[in-house]
């Protein structure tokens, strides 16, 4: 699809195509013309082909966090190598009475509700609190019954949670309350997505219908980003049973693929009509709207998915699978607009041309101007006026946006952020007020040695500052390694549990290696928790590096600038750190009252990734535009100014319609996805209204002629690339 041909240079003829010559991007719009039907019953075809197999074996997803190398992996692997019982997955079974817990019938009530819970499949073995003194809280109030697990907690079905909670609410009174921790239980909480998704594509229809005025050009941009997603959602679900794809994914490709689906079908439809207004053919306009619109789209699609297949280099478990599912998300979009796109505007071509000339027809009539852009015109000089004052406050109030992303603490959400009707929420309150903050977040201390070293262990860690309690040694199953459970005495997403983890490993345990010579490793959901922030934040600037110097190279290519892909690269950086910024503000400040909590760990490199493409597509939109402006006119103010004249609008649609989608997902009750959803809508808002509307048209305007500058030998050394 791209040739090496050389792109047309300012000032050039002989460097235009051959008269005829047409783009592979045209004869691909050609051929989707001429077979409309064809091109339609194939996406058809395809989308029930995937989704027919994909209902018959269902999905197979798998949230895998591990992480080959960190301490917190060597723990779970030593605690399985030695049939440690730390090793196995549990629930907690939340017990609560003010009158306490140890009376006959109380006893009688709870021991026969926790005999019924053992005889479920999926136990394996239930631990009463009557048989250890340490389950029950001082105060005799609280208590907890632990439940083995057959299986690992991602892999247990709802239906078989929700049985182990009825069985355990059997014994529930009016003076006993029963509820339901760990893990398995936190997806009792979890809302769908389906009005959120409903909601978003309600919103896109709206800014369609009100930007082209009929509702089947309104629905045009829909319907290809549905077959899209459509398509690539059932293909995903196949290939969960070859890949490790997070359960996560679906949604996330939902909430991707409608925003850059409905977005790049726009850019082309848009130009689409502008062709038909000035009195191109239905077939000439769909050419030349390919032809133009669609190597933009081409080449943003490219770039989003350099950006997220740089996510592959960071090797962190399913989110690998998750960035692959993504890259091919926004390829079948990509598609979609350059295939199916064409074949619809084949089919509506006619009555498009009608109504959209007869709209134009009427404004003369009336005296007003055919020519679109006219506001945006006004706007673009207000802007070239001053550019340096409009430069100065757009990047002055972003920078001020960002800072707060400067104070970012990565982790993941847990049971004290579930929704406080929840009984997991209500399971983690009860065990934080009975047994202390730390309890939820246990350190699980692993120790290949003696049983001195083992001992030796627990008394250190209990003489600790920061450790609230720690169990005596706990023998594994072969007597060759034993834990020792230690409790902090702040809660697990508490900067003060970061710091006790990394001091112990970094003083505490050496020094006690080198007095027994026994090895000491420290695992738990908590520590995993660190281990993975510490990882992602280790390899967050190769990432950054790959992705930003790979987007450089190709717009450096497609521009023939050096100035104009490294301010979008330092633009992109900008747009992205004010997103971030936000989700500090709101999610980890409590900013509008939302319950405060870490950043999930793995979102600021998604959101980089995906945010850093998306912004490349209105760059090379409005830029492009702004080049064919310039090689027309050799006026760089011109050029500006009608390059934003003439895209101003759609960019300003495409980006509501994007920020409609992501934003829609705040509706979920999934933290993750809210977070996920808020951080996108702001960076969109933000790259589109401020940073390509008014800091890109002031920045072009200070560099001028220079905007266009290439050194000789970097020019020489560049393949040229050109669709058309």
């Amino acid at each position: 699809m791209v040739t090496t041909t050389s792109l047309r240079s300012h000032g050039d003829p002989a460097s235009a195509p051959p008269p005829g010559r047409r783009s592979t991007l045209e004869r691909t719009a050609d051929f989707a013309r001429r077979h409309r039907w064809t091109a339609l019953v194939l996406w058809t075809v395809i989308l029930i082909g995937v989704w027919g197999g994909a209902s018959a074996i269902g999905d197979s997803y798998r949230d895998d966090f591990s992480l080959p190398g960190t301490e917190t992996q060597q723990a779970l692997e030593s605690l399985e190598k030695h049939g440690s019982a730390q090793a196995g997955d549990s629930l907690e079974i939340v017990l609560h009475r003010k009158d306490g817990l140890s009376d006959t019938g109380t006893r009688e009530r709870v021991s026969g509700m926790l005999e019924k819970v053992s005889a479920l499949p999926k136990v394996a073995q239930v631990r009463s609190l009557y048989e250890d003194k340490s389950a029950v809280s001082g105060d005799g109030t609280i208590g907890y019954a632990t439940v083995v697990l057959k299986g690992k907690s991602e892999t247990m079905e709802i239906a078989d949670t929700e049985r182990i909670l009825d069985t355990a609410r059997t014994a529930q009174s009016d003076g006993l309350q029963v509820e339901l921790g760990g893990d398995a239980a936190r997806a009792l909480a979890t809302e769908e997505s389906g009005a959120a998704e409903g909601a978003g594509m309600l919103a896109a229809l709206v800014i369609l219908g009100i930007m082209f005025g009929t509702v089947i050009a309104a629905g045009l941009p829909i319907i290809t980003a549905v077959f899209a997603v459509g398509a690539t959602l059932g293909a995903i679900v196949l290939l969960s049973h070859a890949f490790t794809i997070a359960s996560y994914t679906p949604y996330i490709m939902v909430l991707v693929g409608l925003g850059v689906g409905i977005d790049y079908a726009l850019l082309i439809f848009a130009r689409y009509r502008t062709e038909l207004i000035k009195g191109a053919a239905p077939d000439d306009a769909s050419r030349r709207a390919i032809g133009l619109a669609g190597r933009t789209v081409f080449f943003a699609g490219c770039t989003v998915i350099v950006a997220l297949l740089g996510l592959v280099a960071l090797g962190l478990g399913s989110l690998q699978g998750t960035a692959v599912a993504l890259a091919l998300t926004v390829l079948v979009t990509m598609i979609a607009s350059l295939t199916l796109l064409p074949a619809l505007l084949a089919i509506f071509g006619k009555r498009f041309a009608r109504q959209f000339t007869a709209k134009a027809a009427k404004r003369e009539a009336k005296g007003k101007s055919t020519a679109s852009g006219d506001r945006w015109r006004t706007w673009s000089r207000l802007v070239q006026r001053r550019p340096l004052v409009s430069l100065l406050l757009a990047v002055v109030a972003l920078g001020a946006l960002a800072a707060p992303a400067l104070d970012m603490r990565l982790g993941f959400a847990d049971a004290g952020n579930d929704p406080t009707a929840s009984t997991s929420r209500s399971a983690y309150d009860l065990l934080a007020d009975g047994f202390g903050p730390g309890f939820n977040g246990p350190l699980i201390v692993v120790t290949e040695g003696s049983e001195e070293a083992a001992a030796t262990l627990s008394t250190t860690l209990n003489d600790t500052e920061g450790v609230a309690a720690a169990t005596g040694p706990i023998p594994a199953g072969d007597g060759k390694a034993a834990t020792v459970i230690a409790f902090p005495d702040s809660a697990p997403q508490d900067t003060a549990t970061n710091d006790l983890i990394h001091f112990l490993r970094d003083d505490v345990l050496p020094g006690l290696h080198d007095k027994t010579g026994a090895e000491y490793l420290i695992g738990g959901s908590t520590a995993a928790v660190i281990d993975y922030s510490d990882t992602v934040a280790s390899r967050m600037p190769v990432f950054i590096a790959i992705v930003v110097g790979l987007s450089l190279l190709l717009l450096v290519m497609v521009f023939r600038s050096l100035l104009i892909p490294l301010k979008a690269a330092l633009l992109n950086l900008l747009s992205i750190g004010a997103a971030l910024g936000a989700m500090t503000l709101v999610f980890q400040k409590g900013m509008f009252g939302v319950e405060p909590g870490p950043i999930e760990a793995f979102l600021p490199i998604m959101v980089f990734a995906i945010v850093f493409g998306l912004s490349m597509d209105y760059e090379i939109f409005l830029v492009s535009r702004i080049r064919e402006e310039w090689d027309r006119s050799d006026d760089a103010p011109t050029a500006i100014r009608e390059g934003i004249a003439h895209t101003g609008a759609v960019i300003v649609a495409a980006a509501a319609i994007m920020v409609a989608v992501f934003g829609s997902f705040v509706l979920n009750g999934d933290r993750m996805l809210q977070q996920f959803g808020f951080g996108m809508a702001v960076a969109v808002l933000v790259d589109a209204v401020v940073i390509r509307l008014l800091i890109v048209p002031a920045a072009m305007q200070l560099m001028g002629r220079k905007a266009w500058w290439l050194p000789a030998g970097l020019a020489r050394v560049l393949p040229r690339i050109r669709l058309e």
